[in-house]
């Protein structure tokens, strides 16, 4: 990082962009600006209330021809007069340190570098930093997002640690998913649904890694309401061998791998 600094003079810059008056939304980015600070790093937020899509299209185009930039994240969900995809498409691939452009994508699947989503990076690194064995286990993930289940099941199942897992990608369409939960020697929860996953659908000794994050209406909280995951934690945690918290688990390693990417994209940038 120090030498990175002293060869172009200034350290990773990561854009963001964020739209809208979405509380859960204003809360990751803050989240995402204190990392930067904590670590070091530049940041510039773009901050508005309401935008069309053809003027964020025209931001992002000048963000992709700033040298000084090096990542660049649009915080989801947009409004929904904003195509997603088009944004999408429009930010440089080299920029893409949210890892959701098709060529990313791509690249990931094949194997080759490339800026991979930072939740199933932020997974990966932790399944790494705690020498989980994942080769021949069976992982079940149950949620297909495209930006966590889906390119999840192909980063557990490539040639590489983590990795070489027998995965299983469940849906809202899967049935008796209970049976299917029960098999996994690695369950990931990501559907947005709180304590969906509960003690009998996970087997003795299983690793769990929980997604989701919810807030519930809690009366009785100061904030009025609380966070809550895809796992009730207090009945599946004893049969675990390794279980993530919500919040406080993969919430923080979205961010951690969020900035490993803009530091992968400001060492290209050279």
């Amino acid at each position: 990082m120090q030498t990175l600094q002293v060869q172009r003079g200034r350290p990773p810059h990561l854009a963001i962009i964020l739209i809208g008056n979405d509380p859960a939304s204003h809360t990751y980015v803050n989240a995402k600006c204190k990392a930067c600070q904590a670590n070091g790093f530049q940041f510039t937020l773009f901050q508005y209330k309401a935008l069309k899509e053809e003027a964020l299209l025209q931001l992002i185009a000048q963000i992709n021809q700033d040298d000084t930039i090096d990542g660049l994240i649009v915080q989801l969900p947009l409004p929904r007069h904003i195509s997603v995809q088009a944004v999408i498409h429009h930010i440089r691939p080299e920029k893409d340190v949210d890892g959701f452009h098709a060529l990313n994508y791509g690249r990931m699947a094949r194997n080759l570098p490339s800026h991979i989503p930072a939740t199933p990076l932020g997974i990966m690194t932790l399944l790494a930093h705690y020498e989980i064995e994942t080769c021949g286990k069976h992982c079940v993930i149950v949620g297909r997002s495209t930006t966590v289940g889906a390119p999840l099941s192909i980063l557990m199942s490539r040639d590489a640690y983590p990795g070489n897992a027998t995965v299983t990608l469940c849906h809202s369409q899967t049935r008796d998913l209970c049976t299917l939960t029960r098999q996994a020697d690695i369950l990931v929860a990501a559907v947005g649904h709180p304590q969906l996953i509960k003690a009998d659908m996970v087997r003795e000794g299983a690793i769990v890694i929980d997604v989701g994050i919810t807030r519930v209406p809690d009366a009785t909280s100061p904030k009025g309401y609380q966070i809550q995951g895809d796992v009730d934690f207090e009945q599946v945690a004893p049969r675990c061998s390794y279980i993530t918290p919500v919040p406080g688990g993969v919430g923080p390693m979205t961010i951690t791998a969020l900035l490993l990417n803009t530091l992968r994209a400001a060492q290209q940038s050279l």
